[in-house]
């Protein structure tokens, strides 16, 4: 069996290159072995820091019965939906239409001809809470394409036909850019799903609405609406005193769990950091909020700090997952505090206080006891009533013994579009704050993006690796992201 994907640039192709599972990278070849061999194509896609991915990963595409099955009935490909942004899009928006949910590991069954007709996301290796297990799944479907070929291919054939009639809208749009009526009707549409309570739009999980913020934001500074200005300052208030932002390194998780932003899935993204960094920048420059500049100076130095490559640019993401200190690879491991911890790391009076002003409980907010920090109280930034001189120094001490656990994972993959957000956002903080070290942070990922991702005739590879660009051309959002970084 060859190994194909032995050479690939992509962390997370390489994460899956010695699976016994006979992977193809998403190229004509592996669809012309499809129809020669006469089966399905099992489409995989997902990204290195995805923890369900490395779930999945381990329970099925890991085991060797799995993979012979898969082997013997598919032709099977790994995608890599940070540098096939285009490829994870148009199907991930027909696992959305057939599902009404969607995410990562995304697992889809298309025909030779790449058309879908069976999909999901994450399969368990045996039923579990009324989800199939993921061999039953591989079983049905090529029962199905051996049994009930016409059925297949004319669902595939309606699902193609039903995916182009939902762009028609978009297509008839035109280029007129919105007017009044159509951003009156947009704030009103977010102030109808907006949480007074929390923060934030709609229900669990929830994501960080970076460009909802920003809307709002902009629509404050060109109309003076003050409901807009509230709802974007009392969520970007609720997210950083909630557990989805570092509360001692700075930087946010990609989304929260719960509705109240207190238990985070972990990985922390760099689109996602860069555009919030750039939010509460934005959110200070309009009110003076110094929660706002803090956050907005720690998530730059975050960025700087933990995702900066030896050649200049920005990595793509940290993982979720982290070794607990006892062999078990955990979400969050890295993160989170029990109140034994603290106080072996603080002594017993320190780790009370805490304890109390980190929201780290005996019953905890995680799993196994185990608490992330947060803010539920104000600090004496916000008119509170800790002593800050005192906080701040556990806040290091705790960093620094955090530091000696094991760490989260890398990608270093360097991609064109968040590199382009990250150097606005860093640019931008630098002057604000007067840090011109963030500014020559900025400066060199621009170059890097000039030197390695943008060839003679100006056009954007996706993504590099160690100073290497890849084989994929860059996208739309490349070279909007890249422009606008670079007039920043």
């Amino acid at each position: 069996m060859a190994n194909r994907l032995a050479q690939a640039t992509s962390p997370y192709l390489l994460q899956h290159a010695d699976n016994p599972v006979d992977w193809w990278e998403w190229e004509p070849a592996a669809f012309d072995e499809a129809r020669r061999r006469d089966v399905p194509v099992l489409l995989s896609v997902g990204y290195s820091s995805c923890h369900w991915c490395h779930v999945m990963a381990h329970e099925s595409f890991e085991d060797a019965a799995t993979a012979a099955y898969l082997n013997e009935h598919f032709v099977s490909v790994k995608v890599d939906r940070e540098e096939r942004p285009d490829v994870d899009a148009v199907y991930m928006e027909a696992v959305q239409a057939a599902t009404g949910q969607g995410g990562w590991p995304m697992t889809v069954f298309l025909t030779p001809d790449r058309e879908p007709f069976y999909f999901g996301t994450y399969f368990p290796p045996a039923p579990r809470h009324g989800m199939p297990g993921f061999l039953q799944v591989l079983q049905g479907v090529h029962a199905a394409w051996a049994e009930r070929r016409e059925e297949v291919t004319e669902a595939a054939g309606k699902i193609v036909r039903d995916l182009a009639e939902r762009e028609l809208p978009y297509a008839d749009a035109g280029d007129v850019a919105p007017g009044e009526a159509e951003m009156a009707s947009a704030l009103l549409g977010l102030t109808r799903e907006y949480d007074p309570a929390r923060g934030g739009f709609g229900g669990a999980p929830k994501f960080p609405p970076s460009m909802v913020l920003e809307f709002l934001l902009r629509h404050h500074t060109r109309t003076g609406s003050e409901g807009a200005l509230q709802m974007a300052a009392d969520t970007c208030e609720r997210m950083a005193r909630g557990g989805l932002y570092d509360q001692l390194g700075g930087g946010f998780a990609r989304y929260s769990v719960d509705r109240d932003w207190v238990v985070p899935h972990f990985e922390k993204m760099l689109y996602d950091n860069a555009l919030l960094c750039r939010v509460y920048a934005h959110l200070w420059r309009s009110t003076g909020s110094e929660l706002a500049r803090r956050v907005a100076l720690e998530t730059a130095g975050f960025m700087v700090r933990e995702l900066r490559t030896a050649e200049g640019g920005f990595a793509s993401a940290l993982d979720a997952d982290s070794d607990d200190g006892t062999g078990r690879h955990l979400e969050g491991a890295y993160y989170v505090w029990t109140p034994a911890q603290l106080a072996e790391v603080l002594g017993e009076e320190d780790a009370e206080l805490a304890a109390r002003h980190f929201g780290v409980t005996a019953e905890g907010t995680f799993e196994e006891g185990a608490s992330v920090l947060q803010l539920p109280q104000r600090s004496d930034e916000e008119g509170g009533v800790f002593d800050a001189e005192r906080i701040e120094g556990i806040r290091r001490r705790l960093y620094e013994a955090r530091e000696a656990r094991p760490a989260p994972g890398r990608d270093d993959k360097v991609v064109a579009a968040w590199n382009g957000l990250a150097i606005a956002a860093l640019a931008e903080t630098g002057a604000y704050f007067d840090r011109p070290d963030l500014v020559e942070a900025a400066v060199a990922a621009a170059d890097l993006l000039v030197r390695v991702h943008m060839d003679e005739h100006a056009r954007l590879a996706r993504t590099s690796r160690d100073g290497r660009a890849g084989a994929n051309a860059g996208v739309l959002e490349d070279y909007g992201d890249v422009a606008e970084g670079l007039i920043t």
